[in-house]
Parts: structure tokens; sequence; C-alpha cells
């Protein structure tokens, strides 16, 4: 009987052996036949289920995961906040006729929302105070990470963030067009000192470069090209504070309150105060941007604020990072070969394997909220996914990540034969194009569909 028992294991073995070599021929036979160097290129595919390795390709090599590093972050982020956390902004009053405007750092937080607090200041029958000021302690002062690419600063993805957050910390510009072959009319939507250099002229196109040079002068932009219609364009305010300090001050001077002074830093723990009111947005909301956007400015503002509350003091990526590998020791999670050093994969200084994301995304799957993450995903059609793996139509839930010479996608499929596995794709190649990566991981989760 024991010998019947050990024979019967020892076939299933086999036969597993045998189906992961096969797909892993079958997986190197794409990537060959993409053109690619296939040092290049990483792949690891865990089964849901019984948690066994399905294939895998240089799967303990070193790379950069780029935005597939959210789904790791946001988790563990998520977790300390709480499913219930709530961004609050929060406007007080002093007995000794002080102002207090807490900051949350709040992602979603808009001009129409500071109007709000102040508004209570009028509600509450005060026309005046002795100071007027900001606690700005629930995160640091530093508004990029390490590693990103100062030339990436015009790119509307990647705002500044800071505790001062208000409107995305994004300005619109918009461009229309006056008579062909003369200078376009250049204006802002909201009032900020930047000075143009308008080199648009009225053509028959429209093709719009903007560009500034922060080291020699960051308040002057200069735009080139052509409109032929009216054109708005997205671009990051280049001082997050200086710009809600300005929408600040015109919401008290709307409001006819009585304050003409500044508006100093001052912590407001410990201060005998009244709440006047509050304004909230949740979390649940960021992490749908985080997952399926891919939005940069709310991952790292999510993150930050993590690691605020798991050290119980002002947010920073340090806390937020030791937040981080404190979650995967936890959960049983080697380490050892990652480096991490922000919450959005932003930095090419993030460094981890395919066989640890998997394992990571192995041991989400076996948590009672899986569900919630999963769903929380983008799938094809929306997202990142908008336009991409749309032959998997309701089989995939994944996140993708993309950096010059840099193109990943992690997550979850179920493939043809009803068995879901965890998988991760990362390309670090500077040669093939974009777009051709792209194709080389769809095609790769192709194999992986029709063959397991």
């Amino acid at each position: 009987m024991c010998n019947k028992l050990t024979a019967a294991i020892l076939g299933v073995l086999l036969t597993c052996n045998c189906a992961f070599a096969s797909l892993n021929g079958k997986i190197e036979k794409v990537i060959s036949s993409s053109g690619i160097n296939s040092s290049g290129v990483t792949v690891s595919v865990k089964d849901v289920k019984t948690g066994l390795p399905v294939a895998q390709i240089r799967q303990k090599q070193p790379m950069m995961p780029a935005s597939t590093q959210k789904m790791l972050t946001y988790p563990a982020a998520a977790e300390i906040l709480g499913e219930d956390y709530l961004f609050t902004t929060q406007i007080y009053k002093t007995p000794d006729k002080d102002i207090y405007l807490k900051l949350s750092a709040d992602p979603y937080f808009s001009t129409l929302d500071l109007k709000t607090l102040i508004k209570s200041l009028s509600a509450n029958s005060l026309v005046t105070c002795r100071e007027f000021y900001i606690d700005d302690t629930i995160i640091d002062s530093e508004e990029w990470g390490e590693g990103w690419q100062w030339d990436n600063d015009l790119n509307p993805l990647m705002p500044r963030y800071s505790v001062y957050n208000i409107d995305k910390n994004l300005l619109t510009l918009i461009i229309r067009p006056t008579i062909k072959g003369s200078q376009a009319d250049v204006r802002l939507t909201e009032f900020y000192p930047v000075t143009f250099m308008n080199l648009v002229t009225t053509g028959d196109s429209d093709n719009v470069k903007l560009s500034r040079k922060n080291n020699i002068s960051p308040d002057i932009l200069t735009l080139e090209g052509t409109v032929k219609k009216q054109v708005t364009r997205t671009f990051p305010v280049n001082n997050p504070k200086r710009y809600f300090m300005m929408r600040l001050d015109e919401a008290v001077k709307a409001q006819k309150f009585d304050y003409y002074g500044s508006y100093p830093s001052k912590s407001s723990v410990n201060v005998n105060k009244t709440l006047l009111t509050e304004v909230s947005h949740s979390l649940e909301r960021a992490g749908a941007d985080i997952l399926k956007n891919s939005n940069n400015y709310v991952a790292e503002t999510v993150y930050k604020l993590a690691g605020g509350k798991y050290k119980n003091s002002t947010g920073t990526v340090d806390a937020a990072n030791e937040m981080f590998l404190d979650y995967c020791k936890r959960n049983g999670l080697d380490t050892s070969d990652i480096r991490i050093v922000d919450g959005s994969g932003v930095s090419k200084n993030n460094i981890m394997t395919s066989d640890f994301v998997t394992s990571f995304l192995l041991n989400e799957a076996k948590k009672e909220n899986f569900d919630a993450y999963y769903q929380t995903m983008a799938k094809p059609s929306e997202g990142t996914l908008k336009n991409r793996m749309l032959y998997f139509n309701g089989n995939l839930r994944a996140k993708t990540g993309s950096l010059s010479d840099v193109s990943a996608i992690a997550g979850y499929l179920t493939t043809q034969k009803g068995n879901m596995v965890a998988f991760d794709i990362m390309i670090n190649d500077h040669k093939l194009k974009s777009n051709k990566k792209k194709i080389l991981e769809e095609e790769i989760l192709k194999t992986i569909y029709v063959n397991y």
C-alpha cells in the first residue's frame, strides 16, 4: 500500500515537472521570437490554490517593477490606515480667538472644500481672529521621491505632493486660437504667478509643447507649436504650498473675514479648541485610483500617511518603508532581495524580483478581504488596461507599470482550464519600444492562459 502511495505521489510530481518544463519552454520561445534580449525579461507564475510555481524564468533576477509596486505598497498602507479611513481636513477655533486649519494631506481636497471650511467662520459668527494657524504636521515637507526624474516635472501624472495638496496640485492652461498666423491666446483657469513665453501661433493643427527650466527659472513656462481649436493642458504646480496659500487667502477675503496676517505653521495637538467643521474623502476612492488608474500622487500621499500612523509621528517615506518591510515580515515574506524607496514605483531605485511579487500576491489571496483587493485592480477595458488585454475578458485583474526602458504587469489570471494564477512579468530593456514590450507581455499571458 505504502509503495503504491509513493508511486502515485511520484507520478503527480513527475507530471507537474513535465508541465512546468513545457510551459517554461513555450514562454521562452515567445520571448525569443520577440527579438528582445531575453536577459531583460523575468517571469514568475504560481498557482493560487496550491502555491506551486507554474512557470519561472529568471524569477530571482532583480528588476525595476515600475508601478506594479503599487500592488504591494497599497495593501500594506490600507491595513495600517484601516478600511474606513478618511482623509479629514478640519478647522477649529480657540477661546483666545485663534483659528487652526488642520490639514490631512487629502489628495482629493479642492478649492471648493477649502471655501466650505472658511465659510464656517461666518456660520459661527466669527469676523476676525488673533492668529490663523496651519497645522501641517501630518506628513513631512518632501514633495518628490528619491530617484524621481527631474525632467519629468511637467508630466500631469507626476505632480509634487505634500500636506498642502489641493486641486490635485495641477494647473489648467487654456490655449485659444486667434487669427491664422498670429499668436494664440494663453491663460490659466486659476491665478498663479507663472510667466509664459508664448510662441504658439494659430495654424492648421493642434501641436503644443510645454517646457521649463527649473534650474534657471521655475516660474517661466515656454509654449511652442500651433493650435487650430481650443486646447487644454494640465501641468503640475511647482510650489504646492504657495498655490494653497493663494487659494486660502482668496477664500478668507471672499468671506470678508477681518484677517490680514500670515498663516504660520503650528501643531494643534494639546491646544484647547472647538471644531467648527470638517471635510472628508474616503480611502476606498484612493484604492481605485492607485490600483486601477496608477495615480502616483495619491499613492505617495497614502503611503506617507500610513508611515506616519505606523510610527505615530509625522509621515515620511522612511517610516512608510519601515511599515512595508514590517508588513512583509509579519506575512512571512523574505525581503532580502528587494529595495523599496517610494510607494508608487516611480523611482528606478526600486528593485524587486518576480518571485517576490508573486509570493506577495499569493499571500494576499489567502486573506479574507482578498475579493475587495482583487476587484480594486484594473480589468481589461478599464483604468490602465482600458485598451489592453481585451482577449482575457473577465479572467484578468492586473496592475501595469511603465517607465522609460521599463514595462511590467502583475496580477491574477484565471486560465482556460479554470486555474487561477498569480503572475509577474518585468521587462527592463532600453532597445525594444514600449508598445513592443506590452505586446510581449500579452503574448506571455496568452501562452499561460491557453496552456495551464
